[in-house]
């Protein structure tokens, strides 16, 4: 069993276990002991997904109301380079970029393409794909705009997508921010899974939702009004 730590464990014993609205589960979420780091504020939805369907896939970008407190390192695949890097991204081209990248250089956090560039960057699947960091016209990562596309997610746009066992994780702020701002943003993102519904899921469709600092206990959300 994983050790935690003095401090988890005095919050462990401060959480609750009854499901809290969504304000007073921010609440309790600024209520657990301070770090000497401003921790990311995670969420956690069990869908009722079935996995092996494609149609079934949860998987998108969203720009929060306010962000997520963290600027992100953009590469662009372009021909128009200086634009990207004028626009944000950390690297931007083609071929010079494709090798660097088969060379071993991952330090980002994610990737736009051309629709024109993706033919050459397919040949990166097998690197970027198990890293979550291929581009894709489903996450908007994607698109014919690509100083655009750099811009948003330099500037915090999240990207999620259902793991095997019908959960999506993605960050929405940081601990630090005011308690409405954080229930915004908490807000926005369920509001933004619940639209994409795919029409073919029967039953439940959001099973279960929680939230958990970086390291905090979780804190389980009321489904009811959500």
């Amino acid at each position: 069993m994983k050790k935690r730590s003095k401090r988890y464990n005095n919050d462990a014993k401060k959480a609750v276990v009854e499901p809290l609205s969504l304000e007073l589960a921010v609440k309790k979420l600024k209520s657990f002991a301070s770090t000497k780091f401003d921790q990311s504020v995670n969420i956690a939805i069990f869908m009722g997904i079935d996995t092996k369907l494609a149609d079934q896939a949860i998987r998108g970008a969203l720009s929060l109301p306010h962000g997520i407190g963290k600027a992100r390192r953009v590469i662009a695949f372009c021909e128009d380079a200086d634009a990207a890097k004028a626009a944000g991204a950390v690297e931007a081209g083609v071929d010079d970029l494709i090798k660097k990248i088969n060379d071993g250089w991952f330090d980002f956090d994610v990737a736009v393409a051309s629709p024109k560039i993706m033919g050459k960057v397919g040949k990166l699947g097998k690197v970027l794909g198990p890293q979550g960091k291929m581009p894709s016209p489903k996450n908007g990562t994607v698109t014919a705009d690509v100083v655009t596309a750099v811009k948003e997610f330099a500037a915090g746009k999240v990207e999620f997508r259902n793991d095997t066992g019908g959960n999506v994780h993605a960050v929405v702020g940081k601990l630090s921010f005011d308690e409405n701002k954080l229930a915004e943003n908490i807000g926005a993102f369920i509001d933004h899974i619940k639209r994409m519904k795919p029409s073919s899921v029967k039953g439940t469709y959001i099973k279960k939702i929680s939230l958990a600092a970086t390291m905090s206990p979780g804190v389980q959300l009321e489904l009811s009004g959500i």
